[in-house]
């Protein structure tokens, strides 16, 4: 099993860059010849670089999982490997028929490929994304009968009226274009604009589907020195309501199964402040229930000042710091909430495992979505350098193309 924490160099992906600026000077070659007998050693070239930047994403998967999970790289690396690994497959299917027939297929189908990648995926991934918007539909409905009627609990049934919309409006869209070739021209750029941008989306929401499950079920190794609580709303008494006393005992199981296996025991951060609504501050509600669970009182440290999860993160690492700048951490929150949790943990420059609280199914679906959504507002410039690229690369393949 992959283990966090265990590599202190970030992966990086400078061969494939230099291997994907090579690729593209190739690309670039084939939209002005069409020799002879080139396509399939052309071909198998190109699926020979597809092979190696998918081994070179996978590697850095790993490796980004071994250096820090909670990263926007971790998302990506996943996210486009899958799609990459659609490439290859429609690549050595081509090439396949292009042994069988070289005079049916010139250079140009390659360039087509690619071209049309965007499309392809979106229509293979199509059964996947129908399945998932489903169930984020009725996982919505049921919070709506269960909780109260307020936006953030419609975000999932909005999301998945977009995911099947977009993929629904491309399907009817492509289906026929007519006019001068500059129309039909104009008319493959839109499309493949739209499905440029619905692929980064997508890539982003599979990669952060697969990074949350891998997070969530990972279990933190049993040598740590702090666990900090992440507070979140209090009933009207000031007492946990149930998703705060599922992060309390979630912390409690740990501790009891690190002293069981080691005898090692840890200090408990209570973070979480008052609000204006509540009687007390979340982080004396968690003490007062971990104490409840048999927990020693001078085990117990509070931090009352903050706010929000990036405050839970800083406050308590400086509480921390002040006795330990070397201590090992982990934090306790609710499933669908550790993955965002453990990025904030690392924007304060604390390396801190994350282990997740169950919740109720029909909740953590569009709390996932809510999450997935505050992961999309963050890091605004690498996500535009992302898309832009992805952007600019099918417009020059379009115009190419036409070429």
């Amino acid at each position: 099993m992959i283990r966090f924490d265990t590599l202190d160099k970030k992966p990086k992906l400078y061969n494939l860059a230099f291997l994907t600026a090579a690729f593209a000077v190739l690309i670039a070659v084939m939209a002005f010849i069409d020799a002879e007998g080139l396509s399939v050693p052309i071909c198998a070239a190109v699926i020979a670089y597809l092979v190696l930047a998918e081994a070179a994403l996978i590697n850095a998967f790993i490796g980004q999982l071994r250096y820090n999970p909670y990263s926007y790289n971790t998302i990506y690396y996943i996210g486009f490997a899958l799609f990459v690994l659609s490439l290859i497959a429609t690549l050595v299917v081509l090439l396949v028929r292009m042994i069988r027939a070289p005079e049916l297929y010139a250079l140009s189908q390659i360039l087509h490929v690619f071209l049309n990648s965007a499309k392809w995926y979106m229509f293979i991934s199509a059964p996947f994304i129908l399945v998932f918007s489903a169930a984020l539909f009725v996982s919505n409905i049921s919070l709506l009968l269960h909780e109260r009627r307020r936006f953030v609990n419609v975000l999932g049934i909005l999301l998945a009226l977009l995911l099947v919309a977009g993929e629904t409006l491309l399907f009817f869209y492509d289906r026929y274009a007519a006019g001068s070739q500059f129309e039909v021209m104009m008319h493959d750029l839109v499309g493949n604009l739209f499905a440029a941008v619905y692929l980064y989306f997508e890539c982003m929401l599979i990669g952060a589907i697969i990074a949350n499950i891998i997070v969530v079920r990972y279990e933190p190794e049993k040598d740590k020195d702090y666990l900090i609580i992440l507070g979140c709303g209090l009933r009207r008494d000031g007492t946990p309501t149930p998703l705060l006393r599922g992060r309390v005992e979630r912390a409690v199981a740990f501790y009891e199964k690190q002293k069981a296996e080691t005898g090692r025991e840890l200090m408990f951060i209570t973070s979480g402040g008052q609000g204006p609504d509540e009687a007390n501050s979340e982080s004396l509600a968690m003490k007062r229930c971990l104490m409840e669970h048999g927990i020693p009182e001078d085990r117990i440290i509070e931090e009352d000042a903050s706010r929000d999860t990036f405050e839970n993160m800083k406050f308590s690492k400086e509480k921390i710091w002040e006795r330990d700048p070397d201590a090992k951490i982990a934090f306790s929150t609710t499933n669908y909430h550790i993955f965002r949790s453990g990025i904030f943990a690392r924007r304060v420059k604390m390396r801190a495992v994350g282990m997740g609280a169950k919740t109720k199914w029909y909740f953590w679906p569009n709390a996932a979505v809510r999450e997935f959504v505050g992961l999309l507002t963050a890091h605004r410039l690498k996500q535009a350098v992302v898309l832009g690229s992805m952007v600019a690369a099918y417009v020059v393949m379009t115009i190419i193309a036409y070429r």
